[in-house]
Order: structure tokens, then C-alpha cells, then sequence
């Protein structure tokens, strides 16, 4: 695969950050410069911010609730940017897209204003450190972390026999065991029974929210042994969480599970079964090393083929960087702006901004995103939004080649080359099929 093969599949689309896999795995060895010189917020700020809204709440002090919304409103927005900012100006873009690969493998959405921030600090402080290293690392940091907590409902979940849930007469919510297993590790349809949901449950009722994060509370812990996938699992605290944490990420239905996932989401929605089967021996060759993973995707000799639909988060990245939209631009975009121009089109395009519809994230397949009703929003965006962009606007036949080099077709360059205008001939560019194709 040539330069621009490499950047449209594996980044953000043109200008090429790197020339060669060799380039792009250099970045992937060396420190995450995106996470440093664009910083998110963390979780003490945002903990904070929605301890003083619930405390607004709770005293019905209108004035200290709005001064709270406002906060909360701020430290999303916040991440929004940050996201777009990563995302556009990362000299390492395969990060970025790798960042946004496990986000999505490990989905939490916000319910209402006060989680609005959450997910982007998971992201920040449990996947983004994570996604060269071990996957059983990554597993350990999403489960314990407050927002994947709070997205699954640990906060309700009681072991029947301890002593929290014996006095508030509570018992088990099963959303995090189940999602455990049939999302983030072995996969729908693995070989696993409910039995193996409620005890993985019951062990995971120690898993709770504190004020400033997560803790154990071994209060509200079932108390005794529990048998997961035929092991046992005893001990005080986190030591038998970590055990079967570290067990699942080993298994090898998990191996194939992720290796089918990274091949469909990189490459094509039916991927070779080679490639497939290839990152699967890596992995469980390597004990779940997702930069060795990651090199051997990058590198396989199948992972050319075939095509993807850039989904509407890609395709706003992809058109910022070909119109040479800044990561400082987007920092300092108002909020009106923000909702005009990124907010409310991913809306209408199907993909509002970390809000998948469950906690299986956004569907992959193609159909799923070339839609009526999705690409007449791309093809609006497409026409409107780069004048307000960009002043002025490229010639259309520069834009061509700066967006697609050598992909784009005989008929789109003669359309561009015959628009009316320079709004015209950009918007055929961005709403083309070659640049909706990755």
C-alpha cells in the first residue's frame, strides 16, 4: 500500500502524517505527543463539577445549579474539542484512530448533563495509555474506571449476601458481568452460560464510585468464593477481580474476538480470513500486545484490501484536514460554532458525538452510514460548512489533489475542474464517493 493508502485507511485521510507502516510504527513507539500537547480534563475536575451539581441539586440553590450546568457544560465541550483537536493536528494519526477503535470496544455514553464529560475522560485516563501495551491492562483500567461504572449500573449492584445488601435489601445488577464477556472479551455467541454471568456479577460487587473515583467497598462484596468459565476465583479486595480480569483477556475466544474486530473496523466489512486468523496468532502469540497487534494490522499483506464508508466522525476529521482547518481553530471555536458546525451535523448524519445508541457501539457495516437520510447531511455539510471554515476557500483542482492524490476518479475531476465555483467544486470533493471510502 502507497502513501496515501496508508493515511486514507490506517488515519485521518490526506496530507500523509507518515510515508510508509515503518513511519507510523515508529510514532506508535514513541510518546503520545496529541495526548500532551492537546490535554483533556481530567477525572478530579470533572468529579468535582458533578459533585457540585448534585449538591446544588439537593440544597434546590438555583443559582448554584446553573453556575454548576454552566461548569459541566464547559468541561464537555472541553472534550469535544480535545477529541477534534487530536484527531486533526496528531502527527500520529494511527493512534488516534486506534484511541478511537478501543473507545468504541469500550462504549459509555452520558445519560444526562452531569455524566456529559465522563466518557472523554475514560478515554484519556484508561484506553488512551493503554493502546500500545497489554490488553488485560486496558480490561483492568475501563472495568474499575467511574464512567464505565457508572454507564453499567455498578453503582446498583449488591452482592445478596453482604452486609449492605442484606440491610438495604438490595441484589445484583448483571449489566457489567454481561457486557464483560460478550463485548469486551469473548465475544456474543462464546462459549459461556448465564451461571458464569452471575458469578462473574456476584465477584464484581466489590466495583463501586466514591466521590473523587473509583473504590472497593467491601461492604457491599458477596462474600465467598464464585466459579467463572470452570475457575475459582477467592480472595479479599481486588486480587480475585484482577485474576479473572487477567483470565479473560487471556482466553483465546477473546483473541478472535478482537482480532475480527480490529480486521472489519481497519480493513472491510467481511476481511480476509487470513488477516484475521494472522492478528489472532499475534495476539495470543505476544499475550495480548496491542502495539505488536497493531504492527502486525499495519503490515499484513490483506490489509489493502477492500474498502470501508468513512463513518460521519471520520469524514468531519478527514474534510478538517484536507481543508487545513487547525487544532487551534477548533480550541477556540465558540459554542455556537461548535453546534453549528460539528454538533448538530454528526446528529443528523447518525453519529451524535459519543453517543452510541448501546454499549456495542456504532455499527460497522457500511450500510449502516451510506444512508439516504445520512448522506444528504453529508452532502449539506459538505456545501455549507468549508466557507465558514476557511476564507478563502482553495482553488477546487488543488483541493482535489490535496484530499484524494491519486484516488480521486476521471468523473469527479472533471466535474471539479468544470464547478461554477470554488464553494461548488470543494463540496463535490468532500460529498464524492471516493472521499466517503477509506
Amino acid at each position: 500500500m502507497d502513501a496515501e493508502g496508508i493515511a486514507i485507511r490506517f488515519g485521518y485521510g490526506l496530507p500523509a502524517n507518515a510515508s510508509a507502516p515503518e513511519g507510523l510504527i515508529a510514532n506508535l513507539a514513541g510518546p503520545d505527543l496529541a495526548a500532551s500537547d492537546w490535554p483533556g480534563n481530567t477525572l478530579a475536575e470533572v468529579a468535582l463539577a458533578a459533585a457540585a451539581y448534585r449538591e446544588a441539586r439537593q440544597a434546590r440553590d438555583e443559582g448554584a445549579i446553573k453556575a454548576a450546568r454552566h461548569a459541566l457544560d464547559d468541561l464537555a465541550l472541553r472534550g469535544l474539542k480535545t477529541s477534534f483537536a487530536r484527531a486533526v493536528g496528531s502527527p500520529d494519526a494511527f493512534r488516534e484512530r486506534l484511541v478511537a477503535f478501543w473507545a468504541d470496544h469500550f462504549t459509555v455514553a452520558a445519560r444526562n448533563r452531569q455524566e456529559a464529560p465522563f466518557p472523554g475522560v475514560l478515554i484519556d485516563e484508561a484506553i488512551r495509555p493503554h493502546v500500545t501495551a497489554r490488553f488485560a491492562d486496558m480490561l483492568r483500567a475501563v472495568t474499575t474506571h467511574p464512567a464505565m461504572l457508572i454507564y453499567l449500573n455498578q453503582e446498583a449492584s449488591f452482592g445478596p449476601g453482604s452486609p449492605k445488601g442484606k440491610r438495604q435489601k438490595k441484589g445484583l445488577n448483571e449489566n457489567l458481568a454481561r457486557e464483560l464477556l460478550e463485548l469486551h472479551t469473548l465475544g456474543v455467541g462464546a462459549d459461556y452460560a448465564q451461571t458464569d454471568v452471575r458469578e462473574l456479577a456476584e465477584l464484581l460487587t466489590g466495583l463501586a464510585v466514591g466521590p473523587e473515583g473509583f473504590v472497593f467497598d467491601a461492604k457491599r462484596a458477596e462474600p465467598g468464593a464464585e466459579t467463572v468459565l470452570g475457575v475459582r476465583y477467592d480472595g479479599k479486595g481486588m486480587a480475585p477481580i484482577h485474576a479473572v480480569l487477567d483470565d479473560l483477556a487471556a482466553r483465546p475466544e477473546t483473541a478472535a474476538h478482537l482480532a475480527r474486530k480490529l480486521a472489519v473496523h481497519f480493513v472491510a466489512d467481511a476481511p480476509d480470513p487470513a488477516l484475521v486468523a494472522d492478528l489472532e496468532d499475534v495476539f495470543r502469540a505476544t499475550g495480548g500486545d496491542l502495539k505488536a497487534v497493531s504492527q502486525a494490522l499495519l503490515t499484513h499483506p490483506k490489509a489493502g484490501q477492500g474498502t470501508k464508508a468513512r463513518q460521519p466522525f471520520d469524514f468531519m476529521v478527514a474534510a478538517f484536514r484536507a481543508l487545513g482547518v487547525t487544532s487551534e481553530t477548533i480550541l477556540a471555536a465558540a459554542p455556537r460554532d461548535v453546534r453549528r458546525l460539528i454538533l448538530n451535523p454528526l446528529q443528523a448524519m447518525g453519529q451524535p458525538f459519543r453517543q452510541a445508541p448501546g454499549p456495542d457501539g456504532w455499527p460497522e457495516a457500511a450500510a449502516a452510514w451510506i444512508t439516504p437520510q445520512g448522506l444528504a447531511a453529508r452532502i449539506d455539510w459538505a456545501m455549507a460548512a468549508p466557507q465558514r471554515l476557511v476564507r478563502p476557500l482553495p482553488d477546487p483542482r488543488d483541493f482535489l489533489r490535496t484530499a484524494l492524490g491519486k484516488r480521486a476518479g476521471e468523473r469527479l475531476t472533471w466535474a471539479v475542474g468544470a464547478a461554477e465555483s470554488a464553494r461548488d467544486g470543494v463540496g463535490l470533493v468532500l460529498a464524492s464517493p471516493e472521499f466517503n471510502r477509506r
